[in-house]
Formats: C-alpha cells, structure tokens, sequence
C-alpha cells in the first residue's frame, strides 16, 4: 500500500542526492555568471529574512500542515517523552556540543590553517547555529521521513517558544560577551511565516476539503497531489541560496571545506543523540525521526541575522553560519536516508 502511494513521488525521492548537487551547481553558476538574478531577489527582504525563500520553504511544509489534525495535537500533551527528547537535546546539549567541536577543530587540529582570530570568529559563527534549533526546514524533513505531523509542528513551536526565553543567555554566556542582541524581527517574523501562516492555511484547507469530499478522498487523493510540490520548491529553494553566495563559496573554498568539517560532525552527532534517545525510550519511528531532525538542522534565518547585525555581513561570522546553511541539506538528505533504512529499530506505537 505505501509503496504504490510513493509511485508519484519516487522519480524525485530516488534520485534527490542527484537533483540536490545539480541545483547547488546551477545555484552557484548563477551568482557567478548572472549575478542580476540573485541581486534582483535581493531586493524582496525583510527583517533578514528573503521573501522568495520564505515563499518556497511555504509551499514546501503547506502539505505537511494540510496532514495535521487538532484532535491529534491534544494528545501529543499525553505521550510528552519525544518533546523532552527534543528539549533536552536542543538546549542542554547542542549549544555546547557545538562550541566544543568547532573549538577543537578550529584552534587545534587546523590551527596551521586558520589564525587565532579568524578562528575566534568562525567559533563565534558556530555557536550563533549552535544556540538555534531549526523551524523551518524540520518540516520537510519531518515529511520525507514520513514524521507525525501534529507531534512535529509542537516539537517546533515549544522550540521556538524557548529560543524566545534561552537564545541570547546561551549565545552571550558562549561567546563571552553581554551585549549579544536579537532581532526580534526577524525571529518574530520566521515564527509567523513558517509556522502560523502554513499551519492556519494547513487546517483551514484540510477542513473545507474533508467537510465537501470526506477524509477518505483527503487522505489518499488531495494530499498525494502535493507530494512532487514539496521537492521541487526544496530545489528551486538550494537554487536562490546557491545563487546568493556564489561569490562567497568560490572565493573561499579552503576555508568553506574547514569550517563544514564540525559543523558536518556536530549535526550528524545531535541527530544521533536524539534519535537514539528516542530507540531507548522506545517512542515510534514517526516521533523519532523528527525529534533527530529537529535538534541536527539549523534555524539559519536567525543565525545568519544576529552575525550580520553583530559582526557585519562581511565579517567571517557571517561567513561561518552561511556555510551552515549551506552543508546543511546535503547532511540533513543523508540522515533521512539513513532514518527511512531504520524504521524497523522502532515500535509502530507507543507504549
């Protein structure tokens, strides 16, 4: 039965890994070469945040909204161990796993490589994507590892409710200094756009289409429809960003490699530590990929917004969490891959 449901999308899914480098390059060779196209979405920013992406990442996590049911998020309160997973790995754990990776790779194993300075910098960069669990992208991922839907979108917005409370204190207390600042615009503005705005359009279309057709035609003909839409807007997604630090990448390309070592190293670490918490407390495979998923990738927006507002856009800060945004796809597809091979570690129910 799954299989057959899959046949729309597996030209995609099968060979993503493929499409994924293709887009990096044509993203790449497109800031290179036809610097105008990026330079002209450039202009459709706010609050650091890009509106064609924000648009994109939109249309990518709207079927999983569609898929989420109230009736479901009330019992996610009754099964709180995947939310405990999540918190304790995002907040208690990854900040500082973070800081000590980048730390040890930075100032001793590529200390030949990088100076002093240059290195505190791409620390400090490290832990701006160290300090801030992802909310937009989890959904995607969440939907290719075929996550719950209800418990994903609580996992991320109790997330974001303590990056509020925890973000600048870890930041601060990490980087040394007191006078880190949040641009509450930006984060306020990420919040609304990829979870408010897609989860009221989700519900709001699940309800009108299963009050005229029913849940079955829902289920199993309507949602189906928008499977192929949710890969190609992550595409045309890596296409802009790509196309936004062409220059970036092609200019620093040795640098780029160093600082995707831990950063790579860090996110596959996190996923582990949740995922396998979650195999130990014997949650299900649909609850346990995303609660991995979650803590390994990045909120990118806020990262990259508090290094520019703090150190400049040119400033390797910057640089450091851009490199996050851009290894981040690539590892994350590789740990989808890797969860969908394991469903079979897991029950297929709570206990």
């Amino acid at each position: 039965m799954s299989e057959e449901k899959n046949t729309g999308i597996g030209f995609f899914e099968r060979y993503l890994t493929i499409w994924v480098i293709l887009c990096m390059v044509v993203g790449i060779l497109i800031g290179k070469f036809i610097p105008a196209i990026p330079d002209f979405l450039g202009q459709f920013e706010y609050a650091n945040v890009s509106i064609p992406i924000a648009i994109l990442i939109w249309l990518m996590i709207y079927p999983m909204m569609m898929k989420v049911d109230f009736k479901s998020i009330k019992n996610v309160g009754k099964n709180p161990k995947g939310l405990f997973v999540t918190w304790a790995t995002n907040w208690l754990i990854k900040p500082f796993t973070m800081f000590g990776i980048a730390w040890f790779f930075f100032y001793v194993l590529f200390k030949n490589f990088i100076p002093v300075e240059l290195a505190k910098d791409y620390l400090a960069g490290a832990i701006l994507l160290g300090a801030a669990p992802c909310t937009a992208m989890v959904f995607v991922w969440s939907h290719l590892t075929k996550g719950n839907p209800a418990y994903t979108v609580v996992q991320v917005a109790t997330n974001d409710l303590i990056i509020l409370i925890a973000f600048t204190p870890i930041v601060a207390f990490l980087l040394g200094v007191s006078g880190v600042s949040i641009p509450w615009d930006t984060l306020l503005l990420s919040v609304i756009l990829f979870v408010v705005i897609p989860l009221a359009g989700g519900v709001l279309t699940r309800t009108l289409i299963t009050k005229q057709k029913g849940d079955y035609y829902f289920t199993n003909t309507f949602i189906p429809k928008f499977n192929n839409i949710t890969i190609i807007g992550l595409l045309l997604t890596l296409i802009i960003i790509f196309s936004f630090q062409g220059d970036v990448i092609l200019s620093n390309p040795l640098h780029i490699i160093l600082i995707a070592v831990p950063l790579v190293i860090q996110t596959v670490f996190i996923f582990f530590i949740a995922y396998l918490a979650c195999k130990l407390l014997k949650l299900p495979h649909n609850i346990a990929a995303p609660a991995g998923m979650i803590g390994a990738s990045n909120f990118f927006e806020l990262s990259v917004a508090v290094a520019i507002s703090l150190f400049g856009a040119t400033s390797p800060v910057a640089l450091a969490t851009i490199v996050g945004v851009l290894v981040e796809v690539p590892v994350m597809l590789a740990l989808v891959s890797f969860a969908n091979k394991t469903v079979h570690w897991f029950p297929n129910k709570l206990h």
